[in-house]
């Protein structure tokens, strides 16, 4: 199976796209992938405890639990500009999430058998 990089870069401001991204990535996980959530723009702040769980959408799963599920078996990495423009800091974040930059998004999604997806 691939591995599969997923791209959120939307936040609450665009829940119906930010919740999409995190139910493939936990779709994912469960089906057996090796995935990375990248979370870019407003959904940087998705990597910081409470905020997931604050957020709300009609008939979609919890966020939250979408994204432990990811840090158990998969991978959370903030974008470091994103992080950053937002005074995120990786003792900001849920444990085991890290802040990583573009080097190392291109490197992973240019990396053989990797699929990615942005929304």
């Amino acid at each position: 199976m691939k591995s599969l990089v997923i791209k959120c870069t939307a936040g609450a401001e665009d829940p119906e796209r930010c919740n999409q991204a995190f139910t493939v990535a936990a779709s994912a996980v469960a089906a057996g992938a090796d995935v990375t959530l990248w979370l870019t723009g407003d959904a940087a702040w998705f990597g910081v405890p409470g905020r997931a769980e604050d957020f709300t959408l009609e008939l979609a799963g919890s966020l939250a639990e979408s994204r432990d599920l990811v840090l158990e078996q998969g991978a959370l990495v903030v974008c470091t500009q994103c992080a950053a423009r937002r005074g995120i800091t990786e003792t900001d974040l849920v444990p085991g999430a890290r802040i990583a930059g573009a080097a190392s998004f291109a490197e992973q999604v240019l990396a053989d058998d990797v699929q990615a997806l942005v929304y």
